[in-house]
């Protein structure tokens, strides 16, 4: 085990590093404080380590994007801002009364909404690396890691003001708030590794890779056993990162972390540089400090230190990769293309300006991520017609189709809830690892609350590209794969949701053909459907009914269609 350990380590290492390590020499030193390399005139002229070139506030994201498209139509609208902000689709009856002239009171409404905190938690514990479970070979559960989760809700939905949100992730039990730093304990872990030295050392290295790609959106990662390739970030700049939390991570035998941060001083070596990032070999000390490329740190400075100067106005490089995350979300792809990676491998923003401008307007929101959310879908940028549809994640796909079929649990919080598994999969997981959740009405729960374990994914979320919580993520992958249409066309979720819809229209609509697939299509796309669909849908029908047991299985055979189409499965 503990070979395994270290080989997924390295792993790891090499991961962050991949396809830099061949492409230039590294630089790895046996004193890499001796031999640090100097931070030089040209390594602040990088664009993301600039300072902020926003112009004034009285500008918006119109006077920068350009010329938009035209409007998108209504229905097109309300849908695609009903998803964005809580990740549901709009009703039908607020579909039909929708009015572009009330779009503002519309948007109000939905931050407003408990569901906003429900769905942007998420994008969140993306990057956090959240999960229910340890992880590794036993994959042990971690019982009270929910509590995590729901902090991030609540102070979602609360408004939390951004930069205290971050900085509570950072160093929360400084103030009074344990909880928030389960950001920094969200990580995989191995508690029954024999080496608990060996143990500590991946746990800090792990806080530090995160924090550095989270707050700073670089891959600072790739200096744990040798200085950065390409940014300049030594490997002592990524030790002096990890001192921070030296007096923090504490790690008993066979013990997981739990959601709050455990003080350990017993045997804890003064913070050093690990030669070649090997946890046997202890360099020169060092004190903690921000990566030099930021400028002089605060002597004595701790974690509190570090969350102010990371989530502050004067950090362009954190405003930068958060708007840039931001601007991501509403609009399917980033104004820099590499979200976790603003560095000199990364790709320079299609829009600079708009980046810098939508970066300084956090700080000027009042840190205020709601009015930011809002500043940006009144925009016409946000509103114009696009042919580039967003495809839904699976955890907002399985929450749409529990909606659209009235079944949707809105209760709110708590332990994860264990869905039922295929045989096919549970039959291959230890006895305590298949359990499910006994009450049948918590598995509709939104999918927010439901258990994410480390090592298997809920099949749907698997398909549709949830990220596997082993390294914090920036963006999804959106795979288009033959396994997605098969699990939507012949699934027994998928099945039952059409087969629910269709038995609460017949019973509304009895055999009123138009009536029917009218009520479907409001149901399932939100908006009208136009006569060419209508009298497809009742040739459909009736030929469905002919070759089935009756009229009510042809009616979930066409409810099951449209949760198979892509205006059901896209956002436009």
């Amino acid at each position: 085990m503990k070979a395994e350990c270290r080989i997924i380590q390295v792993l790891f290492t090499a991961w962050l590093c991949a396809g830099q390590v061949q492409a230039v020499s590294i630089h790895a030193s046996a004193d890499p404080v001796k031999d640090e390399r100097p931070i030089k005139a040209e390594d602040r002229e990088h664009w993301a380590f600039k300072p902020l070139q926003a112009g004034p506030g009285t500008q918006g994201i119109d006077d920068l994007a350009g010329h938009p498209s035209p409007s998108a139509d209504p229905a097109t609208l309300i849908r695609r801002i009903t998803f964005d902000l809580i990740g549901l689709p709009p009703t039908p009856e607020d579909a039909i009364a929708f009015k572009v002239s009330a779009l503002e009171s519309v948007v109000d409404k939905l931050l407003d909404s408990p569901r906003y905190g429900e769905h942007w938690a998420q994008w969140w514990l993306d990057l956090a690396r959240y999960a229910d479970t340890d992880g590794f070979e036993y994959d042990t559960e971690r019982k009270h890691a929910w509590q995590y989760r729901d902090w991030v809700i609540s102070a979602l939905n609360g408004d939390m003001p951004f930069d205290v949100f971050v900085q509570h992730q950072i160093a929360g039990d400084l103030m009074g708030d344990e909880v928030a730093t389960g950001f920094l304990f969200s990580c995989p872990d191995m508690p029954d590794i024999n080496n608990q030295d060996e143990r500590r050392h991946v746990l800090l290295n792990d806080i530090a890779t995160t924090v550095g790609a989270v707050g700073l959106g670089l891959t600072v990662g790739c200096a744990q056993c040798h200085d950065h390739p390409y940014d300049p970030i030594s490997q002592a700049d990524f030790y002096r990162l990890r001192a921070f939390f030296d007096n923090t991570v504490l790690t008993k035998t066979s013990k997981p972390l739990g959601p709050a941060v455990r003080v350990w001083t017993e045997g804890i070596p003064a913070s050093t540089v690990f030669v070649r990032g090997d946890f046997k070999r202890p360099g020169p000390e060092i004190q903690p400090a921000f990566p030099r490329i930021f400028g002089s740190t605060p002597p004595k400075a701790g974690r509190a230190a570090l969350a102010e100067w990371l989530a502050s106005k004067d950090n362009a490089l954190f405003l930068r990769a958060m708007a840039n995350r931001l601007w991501q979300q509403h609009f399917g792809k980033p104004l820099a293309a590499i979200p976790g990676d603003l560095g000199h491998q990364g790709e320079a923003p299609t829009n600079p300006a708009l980046l810098d401008w939508l970066a300084a307007e956090l700080p000027r929101q009042n840190w205020s991520l709601k009015r930011l959310h809002k500043v940006i879908v009144m925009s016409k940028a946000y509103q114009q017609k696009t042919t580039s549809p967003t495809r839904l994640t699976g955890e907002m796909l399985r929450d749409a189709m529990l909606s659209i079929s009235g079944q949707l649990n809105l209760k709110t919080g708590g332990a994860g809830v264990k869905l039922p598994l295929p045989k096919e999969i549970s039959s291959t997981l230890l006895k305590n690892q298949s359990e499910v959740t006994k009450d049948v009405s918590e598995h509709t729960r939104r999918s927010i609350y439901t258990f994410a374990r480390r090592n298997l994914r809920n099949p749907l979320f698997e398909l549709f590209d949830r990220p596997d919580a082993q390294i914090s993520c920036a963006r999804r992958n959106a795979s288009i794969t033959a396994p997605q249409a098969l699990m939507l066309l012949n699934s027994d979720f998928a099945h039952s949701i059409a087969a629910k819809i269709a038995a609460q229209l017949n019973e509304q609509y009895g055999s009123d053909a138009t009536a029917l697939i009218t009520a479907a299509t409001l149901r399932c796309l939100s908006r009208q459907p136009t006569p060419q669909e209508i009298e497809i849908g009742q040739k459909f029908l009736q030929k469905q009914t002919a070759l089935t047991l009756g009229f009510s299985e042809a009616l979930a055979d066409y409810c099951l269609a449209l949760l198979n189409s892509n205006e059901f499965v896209y956002v436009d």
